[in-house]
């Protein structure tokens, strides 16, 4: 994910973190939804610009995108109740209470602090996207479509392809295949690098019998190492086995099997599940 910084200082703890909901994605691979607390267009701001109040809830953001990421959710919160104290109108501290709440398994609380984040800011594509992601979760389908679609749709945003993702992983669970593939092929038109579309789209395409086509993504990923893994690697092989490429189906199985022996794709593999 690609984050907007000021050029007169270095990523800060809260922008490395993009922090993102650890929920699952489609059929298990790619998680979907994020914060970039830079995708809106604002002008640098410099030390000088910032009060006492501005310093001290950016360092309860620090500490809460710290703990956020490492799972601890009841102390991330109580970090940005503490930055909310000081800034009651802060975008990134509303927007991550309702990614906290949504991890904590509070979708109601989850709702409401994303409503009140699009109250402060109307077109924040990143709270769109998070609302979107959080209705999908709910399989209120219809409503998830037109907050990732607001989000698409705003000027300059840095991150059409993480939303076109997340609305193409919906749609697929909600059993719109064709809407999830046109989804995932624009998402891929953006961001053609990205390990996680490239998975996602490859596996739509497999679920739709496009198997040369999906052979083709999933090639890509698990041509790179450090993104090759049991799941990237469960998909190629039941491809080629619908291609009928025996030899690439006992390579790819003999590589699970070696990089992955505990994994539940092995056990599937070993239980002859290919079809699941």
């Amino acid at each position: 994910m690609k984050i907007a910084l000021s050029a007169s200082r270095p990523p800060s703890a809260w922008e490395r973190l993009s922090a993102c909901l650890a929920g699952a994605a489609l059929f298990g691979l790619i998680s979907a939804c994020a914060v970039q607390p830079g995708s809106r267009a604002e002008e640098p701001r410099t030390a000088s610009d910032q009060t006492d109040a501005d310093r001290r809830a950016s360092v309860r953001m620090e500490l809460a995108a710290a703990y956020f990421g490492r799972g601890q959710f009841n102390t991330a919160l109580d970090e940005v109740k503490l930055a909310l104290s000081l800034k009651p109108d802060l975008r990134e501290a509303v927007n991550l209470r309702g990614l906290i709440y949504a991890a904590m398994g509070e979708p109601r609380l989850a709702e409401d602090s994303f409503k009140r984040a699009l109250q402060l800011f109307p077109r924040d594509p990143d709270t769109l996207h998070n609302y979107g992601w959080l209705l999908c979760q709910q399989q209120r389908w219809a409503e998830a479509d037109v907050q990732f679609d607001l989000a698409v749709a705003q000027p300059n945003y840095a991150a059409p392809s993480r939303t076109l993702m997340a609305k193409g992983i919906c749609e697929a669970r909600s059993g719109r295949m064709a809407e999830a593939e046109r989804s995932l092929a624009k998402a891929f038109e953006y961001d053609p690098a990205s390990p996680a579309v490239a998975v996602n789209f490859a596996e739509v395409l497999y679920r739709n019998r496009q198997y040369e086509r999906a052979q083709f993504y999933i090639k890509r990923v698990n041509a790179q190492p450090e993104y090759s893994n049991a799941q990237s690697l469960w998909l190629a092989l039941r491809i080629e086995r619908r291609l009928g490429n025996t030899r690439l189906v006992d390579e790819l199985s003999q590589s699970l099997r070696r990089k992955h022996p505990d994994s539940p794709e092995r056990q599937a593999l070993d239980d002859g599940r290919f079809d699941e």
